[in-house]
């Protein structure tokens, strides 16, 4: 589908040119015919050319890029404030401040300026304030807004600029060339094509033509915001990793199981747990058997291997019981030796009484 019509374009006069005398011969292969002293634009070329232009803003957005709305002349200033914060991008409908772009730095410190007099006003920090110092605080922030309210967002330079009327605008195109920005601009007869990257031949000067070629860089924005958002939504699923196969295990979020793998997946941790049970119990049955075990070995490892025989006493030797009782009744007093004992040792027998 084509981003824009013939039709609408010869409805918003985008055909129509500056007057034969004021024109720029560079753009003499845009211009169509004269008529009544007006040059006619090619809109076959314009078409094509849009084309090219969408393309590019799209693309330059969709990697993360911004594009500066510039116009300042009062047919373009409505519709550079509407479009570019339908899309939330910069602009600047107001005077050009020079270095807007190659001093930003000095922009970035007024536009901190800015935010802080908002931020006062907000909270109420004007009321100790006199009268004198609060007005002066209101007309320095009414400035500020006036002239830099519409980038108020940016933090740095932008990635493209858009343009309308490259003649009254040609600070801001200067500024971009020499920064490397690519400017893409609505190119009226009277202009100089070698300014611009991306140019769009068309009126300039008509309130509706520059609505509807700023409308269209706007849904080039647009659309480059979408396919940034769906970019970054595909990058964060691939980083999840919920497109790719999920391990054993895990339920899925995306994507019912079957009931098959679900009994299974339920079913693992109590078996699990049961083999686990059963391995500890085996251990514990195995510790005490082996602790008995470690005392018989040990005994075993002392015993000799063959016990010696010991003698047994003789008969002769067991004592008789009157000498256990005599023993047990004088075991203090001398025993005395009997006749044969007497006899063998060569003494005499003692007296009987």
């Amino acid at each position: 589908m084509a981003v824009v019509t013939m039709k609408q374009l010869l409805d918003s006069g985008v055909h129509f040119g500056h007057q034969t005398r004021r024109w720029n011969p560079k753009m003499k292969r845009f211009i169509f015919t004269e008529r009544n002293g007006i040059y006619i634009i090619d809109l076959q070329q314009t078409l094509s050319y849009i084309d090219r232009a969408y393309e590019f803003v799209r693309e330059t957005v969709a990697h993360g890029g911004s594009v500066l709305f510039i116009g300042t002349k009062k047919q373009a200033q409505e519709a550079i404030s509407e479009q570019a914060q339908r899309v939330g991008m910069p602009y600047v409908n107001q005077r050009w401040l020079g270095g807007m772009l190659t001093n930003f730095q000095t922009v970035h410190k007024r536009l901190q300026r800015l935010k802080e007099l908002e931020v006062i006003e907000q909270t109420g920090g004007t009321t100790v304030m006199t009268k004198k110092e609060q007005l002066v605080l209101s007309r320095e922030r009414i400035k500020l807004d006036r002239t830099l309210g519409g980038i108020r967002d940016m933090a740095r330079v932008p990635s493209a600029v858009w343009i309308i009327d490259t003649k009254k605008e040609h600070i801001a195109v200067g500024e971009a060339r020499k920064l490397g920005i690519p400017v893409v601009a609505v190119l009226d007869t009277n202009c100089d094509p070698d300014e611009v990257d991306y140019k769009i031949p068309g009126n300039d000067d008509a309130i509706r033509s520059a609505a509807l070629l700023t409308r269209v860089i706007a849904d080039a924005v647009a659309d480059g915001l979408m396919a940034r958002a769906a970019a970054q939504a595909n990058a964060g699923r691939d980083g999840d990793g919920s497109d790719k196969p999920e391990p054993t295990g895990q339920l899925g979020t995306n994507e019912p199981m079957p009931e098959w793998e679900r009994e299974l997946l339920e079913g693992k941790p109590a078996a699990t747990a049961t083999v686990e049970t059963a391995s500890a119990d085996a251990t514990d049955a195995t510790l005490p058997a082996a602790e008995t075990t470690q005392p018989d070995a040990a005994a075993e490892a002392t015993q000799p291997d063959a016990e010696p025989v010991t003698a047994q006493p003789s008969a002769e030797a067991v004592p008789s019981d009157a000498s256990i009782e005599s023993s047990e009744t004088a075991p203090n007093a001398p025993q005395d030796p009997s006749p044969e004992q007497s006899a063998e040792a060569g003494q005499p027998a003692p007296a009987s009484s």
